[in-house]
């Protein structure tokens, strides 16, 4: 191996002999390479050295997944930097600002809060709209053929409707846009946890999800708009939030403010907030929804946003709704199927009632930990069936709606009926109408011992299964106070809230953990399990791991891209630019694409003279919208332009979050989830080594690669018990 220059990387090949994928550092690296072996006894010499440094240190690569469960199909998945770029394009970007940038991009947060507002009461509308009238005439249709005699015809037309909307919601979801498929929360908890996956939030998801969602919950199934909306209101807060498109010259200066990860999570949080509050008409509980169930970052500025949204949601609501009063809407406003209307009578209750209402609570609790476990279980079956193709996917919803429909249509010929009460004011209320059914069961069973109503037990049922279930407290306490308008009622809700979620923690994880862990995403949790107290950095960092000198070759920079999927690179600089090895700072993949479409390269191994600030522009690394890259692919290369140089230090994060070796993983962990990160450096305690020893990312934090690489960890005492998800270690840790 002939020597080169010690300052500049010219790439080099993976050695074969050591079996090793890659060096932890570039192999065109001089800390690897002595220029006195010029001769084949030095290259030899050479080449056992680095391989000695390499298998001193782990060289296994993390085999975690990389994809996950996107709707109904499996997409690749990248993780979100919400860290500051720190370089000299944008320090001089930010030099530049004056107070009117500044108060143009205030002005522009809330105005984007605004629209988001406006445009989720909006679709909540459009949707409670389309559901209204497409049921209630299927409805209308079926009750006159019953009224009629003609049961075996409005069987039929009953049948045929559930299962023609049904097939338009899977089809849409199956062909067009498989991420709209589900509730939708799954994804967005993950994506504000710090994952994003193609399509999540694109134009066509958010079509397709509306429209699904009527053609879904219109089709008798038992499926709500409550998580549909929430996604619709992340999609439309996600596609305002892009910035512009310049494809479609719908783009300014000033909207490039909001091409970074930081101002879309807070905006996407702010439309799950007003998902929430379009479904329920409850703006409050919708803020406390975003805090409680999907947010992992949270703090007062984005309170206040959160709570104009859904304002604005509660605003245009309640305009489009009185608008509707006047006969303009169809069937809108008349079933009172999903535009709730809760109307209660003034509320007692004695300590005597006590016990009943935490009897319920328990009940509910242990209810709603069974479902929890038997819906993960079906859905495991239902992802078994689709893993077959899209044509299985379809005979799974066309089973499930026949099957659906006799049960609705069957079931109630077991019951006897009984007559309306003389005193209605309107047609018998049936349809639509049932309650919360374990409330009420256990309000009829026990109603001896209480002095309260069947209808207050049953609001608490649906009360206390929510919180079994889902094991938000504070969110559906509000959203069913804002429903009823009976504050009489707090202390009631609030008790059967706490005890069914106490009850249920002790079985299994609430309902949205379990979906996200279904799909595979890489969840970071707010808690830090305790085995990882046991463990260092360096425990659980793996190679290889690709590193470029400050001034490198082009040649070099394009092999790594292609022959790697790593994000983030550490920049290191080497003699003469130091008087030793030492790290500079860490470059993204991304602005390497873009110097390298730019194609600004420099002949000779040498600094720059030229400025950066005035060949590039800031917004030209500003991130693109979520799910869409650039490809190293794309690129066209030369022969003369491989063989040249590019000076990365102006492009280079100085300031990256490092961390030295010896820390241990659970201190690692709460940096890395709290900051938001996406790459941490990992630095050696001794300062002879590499300046640079490896690089933790969100998948290194996963439970399955740290007991992979350390299995002896499942024997030791200090493995998670698991109460809950779990409220112990919450607690404790």
């Amino acid at each position: 191996m002939a020597p080169r220059d010690q300052s500049c990387g010219d790439g080099g090949e993976v050695d074969p002999e050591g079996g090793i994928e890659a060096p932890l550092l570039s192999s065109g690296s001089s800390f690897f390479q002595d220029p006195a072996h010029e001769d084949g006894d030095g290259d030899e010499e050479a080449r056992r050295r680095r391989r000695r440094f390499l298998l001193a240190g782990r060289s296994q690569s993390n085999t975690t997944s990389q994809v996950a469960l996107v709707g109904v199909g499996v997409c690749p998945i990248e993780s979100l930097d919400y860290e500051l770029i720190e370089n000299e394009v944008f320090k001089q970007d930010w030099r530049a600002r004056g107070r009117g940038h500044i108060l143009r991009y205030v002005a522009l947060k809330w105005a984007l809060c605004f629209l988001v507002g406006v445009l989720s009461a909006a679709a909540g509308f459009v949707a409670n709209l389309g559901v209204e009238n497409v049921a209630g005439a299927k409805f209308v249709v079926t009750s006159n053929l019953m009224l009629a005699g003609r049961y075996g015809t409005a069987f039929a037309v009953f049948l045929v409707s559930n299962f023609a909307l049904t097939m338009l919601a899977t089809v849409l979801t199956v062909y067009v846009a498989p991420a709209a498929a589900g509730s939708g929360i799954p994804e967005v908890k993950a994506y504000l946890n710090g994952v994003d996956a193609p399509d999540i939030f694109s134009l066509k998801t958010l079509v397709v999800k509306i429209v699904g969602c009527i053609a879904a919950v219109s089709s008798s199934l038992h499926v709500g708009k409550a998580g549909p909306l929430v996604h619709t209101g992340a999609c439309i807060a996600s596609i305002l939030g892009q910035g512009g498109s310049s494809k479609y010259h719908l783009t300014c200066k000033w909207l490039r403010y909001f091409k970074n990860d930081r101002d879309r999570r807070d905006l996407v949080t702010c439309g799950a907030g007003a998902g929430i509050a379009a479904a329920f008409r409850a703006p409050v509980g919708g803020v406390l929804f975003a805090l409680e169930a999907v947010s992992s970052w949270w703090r007062s500025a984005l309170l206040w946003r959160a709570f104009f949204t859904t304002a604005m949601v509660a605003v245009v609501l309640r305009a489009l709704i009185d608008f509707c009063k006047s006969d303009k809407c169809g069937l809108f406003g008349k079933g009172g199927l999903i535009m709730f209307d809760v109307t209660s009578d003034y509320i007692t209750y004695h300590l005597v009632d006590l016990p009943p209402v935490i009897t319920l609570g328990v009940l509910g609790g242990v209810l709603g930990s069974l479902h929890n476990f038997f819906l993960d279980k079906v859905l495991r079956l239902y992802n078994f069936i689709n893993e077959k193709g899209q044509k299985y996917k379809l005979l799974l919803a066309a089973v499930v709606t026949i099957c659906t429909s006799c049960c609705l249509f069957g079931l109630p010929w077991i019951a006897s009926c009984k007559p309306c009460p003389s005193d209605t004011e309107e047609a018998c209320p049936s349809i639509g109408r049932s309650g919360a059914t374990y409330g009420r069961l256990v309000g009829m069973l026990i109603g001896s011992q209480s002095t309260l109503d069947h209808g207050l037990f049953a609001v608490l049922g649906s009360a206390a299964l929510l919180g079994g279930s889902m094991r938000m407290t504070v969110s559906v306490c509000v959203v069913i106070l804002e429903l009823t308008n009976n504050l009489l009622m707090l202390p009631l809700v609030m008790l059967v809230l706490l005890i069914s979620k106490t009850v249920a923690d002790a079985f299994n994880a609430n309902i949205y953990d379990l979906l996200v862990k279904l799909k595979g995403f890489p969840y970071l949790e707010g808690h830090v399990e305790p085995y990882m107290r046991q463990l260092s950095v360096s425990d659980v960092v793996t190679g290889p791991l690709q590193a470029f000198n400050g001034i490198e070759k082009v040649g070099h920079i394009v092999h790594v891209l292609r022959t790697t999927g790593h994000n983030g690179f550490p920049v290191v600089d080497e003699p003469p630019f130091s008087d030793s090895p030492v790290l500079f700072g860490l470059v993204l993949r991304a602005h390497l694409l873009v110097l390298l479409r730019k194609k600004d390269f420099i002949p000779n191994c040498s600094a720059s003279a030229l400025d950066a600030s005035k060949q590039f522009l800031p917004h030209d690394f500003a991130k693109p919208g979520s799910g869409k890259h650039d490809r190293i692919e794309e690129i066209e290369f030369s022969a003369e332009e491989l063989e040249m140089f590019v000076d990365l230090h102006p492009f280079t994060n100085t300031s990256p979050y490092t961390v030295v070796e010896t820390m241990s993983l659970a201190k690692a962990h709460v940096l890395f989830r709290e900051v938001g990160l996406r790459h941490l450096l990992v630095l050696p305690k001794s300062s002879k080594r590499a300046p640079v020893v490896g690089i933790l990312t969100r998948h290194d934090f996963m439970p399955e690669h740290i007991l992979g690489l350390h299995p002896f960890l499942f024997k030791t005492r200090w493995k998670k018990v698991r109460f809950g998800k779990s409220a112990f270690t919450n607690l404790v840790f």
